[in-house]
C-alpha cells in the first residue's frame, strides 16, 4: 500500500503543475486573484471526478451525506421493526448488533460531518467574499477520502468471504473491540471499520484547516471580524474543535488497532485497561458533539432572522456563546464515565463544567425566541425547520442536564433515556437545521424552487415521528429498559411499540423530502429573482443572495433573457405564495 501511495504521488506530481494552479470562480471566467482564467470546467463525470471549485465539492458533500443519511435510516428502520413486539425474530441478536453499530458510527461519522462541510464548502467562500476555498486542492481530497471510508466502515456487510460487521457499538469500548475472548471481534470487519473510520478523520482535520485559513485569509476586504455572519463564526469553531479532538482519536484507532494486530498492550488489561479508552475516546466524543451541533446552530442563526423579519437578537453574545461553547467543551467528557467508579471529586468536578456549558446553549435559545418576538414571522418551511430545531434543542437540552447530575445520571446510565436524549439532539436539532438550510438555499444551488406543499408535509412528519419516537425512548428509560438490547420484558412493549411507529412516521416525511427534491430540481419553476425570499424588504440581504442574482443576471444576458415560467416562492411576494 505504501509503494502504491507513492507511485500514486509519483504521477500526479508528473501530470499537474501544482504551482501554477488558479482556482475557478464558477467555471471560468475570473479565478483567484483577479487572474484571467480561459479553461472551461470538464463536463459529465468528468467533471465531478476532477473539480476543486468549493461550489461543486459542496454537493458532492451533500449528496454523499444524504445517501449515509438514507443507509442509517434504513438500518435503524430494521431495528425498529425487530423492537416492536418483544417475541420478533426478524433478525438475529448478531446482526442487530451489526446494525446498531453501523447505525450510529453512519450518522455520526458519514452524515453528520460531511452533512456540514457540504453547507460550508458551498456557501463559506460566498458568504466571506472569497473566490474559493484557500486549498482548493485539499478540499478535493478530503472529499474523496470519504467514500473509501465508507466503504470500509461498511465492508463487513457486503459478501466478502469470512468478514462480518463490527459488533462493537459506535463507541467501541475495549476490551470487546480488541478481539479479547472468544467472540467474533477478532474479525476483520472490525479492522476494516477502524481504518474506515480513521480515513474519515483524516478527511475531517484536513477540512478544518482548510475552513481556519479561507476564513482567515480569504475575507473580502469589507468583512472584518466585526461583521462575519454567524455562520463563518460556528464553522470557524467548529474547525478549531476538530482540530483538537479527531488527532485524538486517530491516535486511539491506531493503538487499538496494534492491539488487535501487533499484540500491544494500550488498551488491555495488563495495559492501560478500559478506562484508557474511555478517556481517549471521549475526550474527541464529546467536543464531536459540539462540533456536529455548533454549525447547524448557525444556520439557524441565520435563516431565522430571515423569516422573522429583524436581525438576529444579541449577535455578539450568539458569538461569545458560540466560542464558550468551543472551550468548555474539552472539560466536559468525563461525564460520560460517572458510572465507572472514578475519583468521587474528580466527578463533581466534571458535573460542575457539563452544568456550566448548557448556560451559552441556553444564551442562543433565549436570543432565537427573542428574535421572533414581535417580528414579522412567516412560516416557510425553513422557519418551520428553525422553529422546529428550537423546540427539539429545548427538549434534547433539559433532559442533558439531567445526565450531568452525577445521582441522577446513575440512575438512567445506559438506558433509553439517555438514547431519547442524544437522538433529540442529532435527529430532532442537528437534522432540522440541516433542511432548514436546504430549504433556504435551495434556489440558490439548483436555481429551481420547491413544491411548498410537500415541504411542509415533510416539516409536519418529521416533528411528529421524531417527538413520537424519542419521547418514547425517554420513558422507557425512566422505566429502566437498558439500551442496546434486542429483545426486552413485555412491559415495555407498548412504548416500543410507540417508538417503532413514529420511526415509520419519520421515513415516510423522509421518501417526501427526497422525492419533492428530486423532482423540484430536475422540473421545478425556474428562478428569474435574484432575492426569491424578499430579503431586501427587511434589509437582510447578504452576499451569498447577491452572489446568486449576478449570476442570474450572467445567465440572462447569455440566453436572451427569455423567461418561460415563474416561480412561487415559500411566502415571497407573490400573491398566491401564502396558502
Amino acid at each position: 500500500m505504501g509503494v502504491f501511495l507513492v507511485a500514486v504521488a509519483a504521477w500526479l506530481a508528473r501530470i499537474e503543475n501544482w504551482r501554477t494552479y488558479t482556482p475557478l470562480a464558477g467555471g471560468g471566467g475570473v479565478g483567484g486573484h483577479g487572474q484571467e482564467v480561459h479553461q472551461e470546467k470538464p463536463s459529465g463525470i468528468i467533471r465531478w471526478l476532477t473539480t476543486v471549485d468549493h461550489k461543486d465539492i459542496g454537493i458532492l458533500y451533500g449528496t454523499y451525506g444524504l445517501i449515509a443519511f438514507a443507509v442509517g435510516g434504513l438500518m435503524v428502520m430494521v431495528m425498529r421493526a425487530e423492537l416492536a413486539d418483544p417475541g420478533a425474530t426478524l433478525i438475529s441478536n448478531t446482526f442487530y448488533n451489526s446494525l446498531m453499530t453501523s447505525h450510529g458510527i453512519t450518522m455520526l461519522f458519514l452524515f453528520g460531518t460531511p452533512i456540514i462541510a457540504a453547507f460550508a464548502n458551498y456557501f463559506i467562500p460566498l458568504l466571506i467574499g472569497a473566490d474559493d476555498m484557500a486549498f482548493p486542492r485539499i478540499n478535493a481530497i478530503a472529499f474523496w477520502l470519504l467514500p473509501p471510508g465508507a466503504l470500509l466502515i461498511w465492508a463487513g456487510f457486503f459478501p466478502i468471504p469470512e468478514v462480518i460487521p463490527a459488533q462493537t457499538g459506535w463507541t467501541m469500548y475495549t476490551p470487546l473491540s480488541a478481539g479479547i475472548g472468544q467472540g467474533n471481534q477478532a474479525n476483520a470487519g472490525v479492522d476494516l471499520m477502524l481504518l474506515g473510520l480513521h480515513l474519515t478523520g483524516v478527511s475531517a482535520t484536513m477540512g478544518a484547516i482548510n475552513f481556519i485559513a479561507t476564513i482567515f485569509t480569504e475575507r473580502a476586504k469589507e468583512v472584518s471580524w466585526a461583521n462575519l455572519d454567524i455562520f463563518s463564526w460556528t464553522i470557524l469553531t467548529q474547525s478549531g474543535l476538530i482540530l483538537f479532538a479527531f488527532p485524538l482519536l486517530g491516535s486511539a484507532l491506531l493503538m487499538l488497532l496494534f492491539d488487535r494486530n501487533f499484540a500491544t498492550s494500550f488498551f488491555v488489561n495488563d495495559g492501560g485497561g478500559a478506562i484508557l479508552w474511555q478517556h481517549i475516546f471521549w475526550f474527541f466524543g464529546h467536543p464531536e458533539v459540539y462540533v456536529l451541533v455548533l454549525p447547524p446552530m448557525g444556520i439557524v442563526s441565520l435563516v431565522l432572522p430571515r423569516f422573522a423579519g429583524r436581525r438576529l437578537f444579541g449577535f455578539k453574545f450568539v458569538v461569545y456563546s458560540t466560542l464558550a461553547i468551543g472551550v468548555l467543551s474539552f472539560g466536559v467528557w468525563a461525564h460520560h464515565m460517572f458510572a465507572t467508579g472514578i475519583d468521587p471529586r474528580l466527578r463533581a468536578s466534571f458535573m460542575a463544567v457539563s452544568l456550566a456549558i448548557a448556560i451559552p446553549s441556553a444564551v442562543k435559545t433565549f436570543n432565537w425566541i427573542t428574535t421572533m418576538w414581535n417580528g414579522n414571522v412567516r412560516l416557510t418551511t425553513p422557519m418551520l425547520f428553525c422553529i422546529g430545531f428550537i423546540s427539539n434543542f429545548i427538549i434534547g437540552g433539559v433532559t442533558g442536564v439531567f445526565l450531568a447530575s452525577i445521582p441522577v445520571d446513575l440512575v438512567l446510565h445506559d438506558t433509553y433515556y439517555v438514547v431519547g436524549h442524544f437522538h433529540y439532539i442529532v435527529m430532532g436539532a442537528i437534522s432540522f437545521a440541516g433542511f432548514a438550510g436546504i430549504y433556504y438555499w435551495f434556489p440558490l444551488f439548483s436555481g429551481r424552487m420547491y413544491q411548498r406543499t410537500l415541504g411542509k408535509a415533510h416539516f409536519w412528519l418529521s416533528m411528529i415521528g421524531t417527538n413520537l419516537t424519542f419521547f418514547a425512548m425517554i420513558l422507557l428509560g425512566y422505566g429502566g429498559m437498558p439500551r442496546r438490547y434486542a429483545t426486552y420484558l413485555p412491559q415495555f412493549t407498548d412504548l416500543h411499540l410507540l417508538a417503532t411507529v413514529g420511526a415509520f412516521v419519520l421515513l415516510v416525511g423522509q421518501i417526501i423530502f427526497v422525492g419533492n427534491i428530486v423532482q423540484s430540481w430536475l422540473e421545478g419553476p425556474e428562478i428569474t429573482d435574484g432575492d426569491p425570499w424578499n430579503l431586501k424588504e427587511d434589509n437582510l440581504y447578504t452576499s451569498d443572495w447577491d452572489w446568486f442574482s449576478r449570476k442570474l443576471e450572467t445567465s440572462i444576458a447569455t440566453d436572451g433573457g427569455e423567461e418561460d415560467e415563474t416561480a412561487l416562492t415559500d411566502g415571497g411576494s407573490t400573491p398566491d405564495a401564502e396558502e
